[in-house]
């Protein structure tokens, strides 16, 4: 019976430990990552992973540091043939070059392109059309190890985040199961990523996404404001100020948008609100105008844009 380490904390991850345990393999440990405070009472929850493994009796190691000699010794006494990592932390040699058959990565990227945290994101926000699954065997760097598998995603022009997120999420457990068979069978030649031919010769690097990549450039053109709105929709959600006839300074955070390339004719100035206060929002950008379909006033419920103009006079 092969052994295998699974090692993932988020939901993205649940489903590929889900699918290893549906297709009959043997998981003798998951890794994931500590308890962390939540909610009002902050409560430490358990991560998504680990909730999973509970329920179907898998063992957890929860470990604050990876290169803990502790916790190399205790990978080492469950002796896996196949550790498989989804969206987890770097993991140190002493630890990926442990099993017989190899540790593999599931990446949501179509790799090299987009190699870090954030390569959905970055992606969408990127204006690509397609993306997909890379898994590949860990090594010394981050998401540079030779490729096993790749699979292609198609990304629709209105797709948000979630949606490609969940896109991938499946495919993602498809391709480890894919991958470990062909750990298993031998059958496999590992690709190293500097033969991969990329295109335009530009690599476009995944970095995590900090709260200034969320603030909305009111000089950019409206494609891109509109696929950044997507790309980071509905978590963490690009945002941008306006001021209501108050005077008071308003957060919004944008879920969804429609865009409209057209000469500013009337001038406004870039950052303006174009608005009937009924049943539209526009936002004056470089090239055309913004329209906010879908928001949420900080500290409010998400709502439609008639929702927020019925309860907020904008100036």
């Amino acid at each position: 019976m092969v052994n295998i380490v699974f090692m993932g904390t988020p939901h993205f991850a649940v489903e590929t430990l889900k699918q290893i345990i549906s297709s009959g393999f043997f998981v003798s440990s998951v890794v994931t990552t500590p308890d962390k405070p939540a909610g009002r009472g902050l409560k430490l929850q358990p991560s998504p992973v680990k909730t999973f493994a509970l329920e179907h009796n898998i063992p957890v190691l929860q470990p604050e540091k990876l290169s803990d000699e502790s916790f190399v010794s205790k990978i080492k006494e469950l002796n896996p043939d196949i550790i498989v990592v989804v969206a987890f932390r770097k993991l140190p040699q002493s630890v990926w070059s442990i099993p017989k058959l190899g540790t593999f990565n599931v990446h949501t990227s179509l790799l090299p392109q987009y190699r870090g945290a954030a390569p959905i994101n970055h992606a969408i926000m990127n204006g690509e059309t397609k993306t997909g699954i890379s898994t590949f065997l860990l090594d010394e760097q981050i998401d540079t190890g030779k490729i096993l598998l790749q699979k292609e995603v198609e990304i629709t022009n209105t797709d948000t985040f979630l949606e490609v997120h969940d896109k991938l999420m499946f495919l993602g457990a498809e391709c480890a199961i894919a991958t470990i068979n062909m750990l298993i069978g031998n059958d496999y030649k590992a690709i190293d990523q500097s033969k991969i031919e990329i295109k335009d010769g530009i690599l476009h690097p995944a970095p995590k996404i900090h709260k200034e990549d969320c603030k909305i450039d009111w000089n950019n053109n409206v494609v891109k404001i509109y696929n950044q709105i997507r790309g980071l929709s509905p978590i963490p959600a690009a945002y941008t100020e306006i001021t209501n006839s108050k005077g008071e300074l308003l957060s919004i955070k944008i879920f969804h948008s429609e865009y409209k390339i057209c000469p500013n004719e009337n001038n406004n100035p870039l950052g303006s609100i174009i608005s009937d206060g009924k049943k539209f929002l526009g936002i004056q950008a470089s090239n055309g105008v913004i329209y906010i379909t879908d928001l949420q006033l900080a500290g409010k419920k998400r709502m439609q844009i008639e929702d927020f103009l019925r309860g907020t006079k904008i100036s």
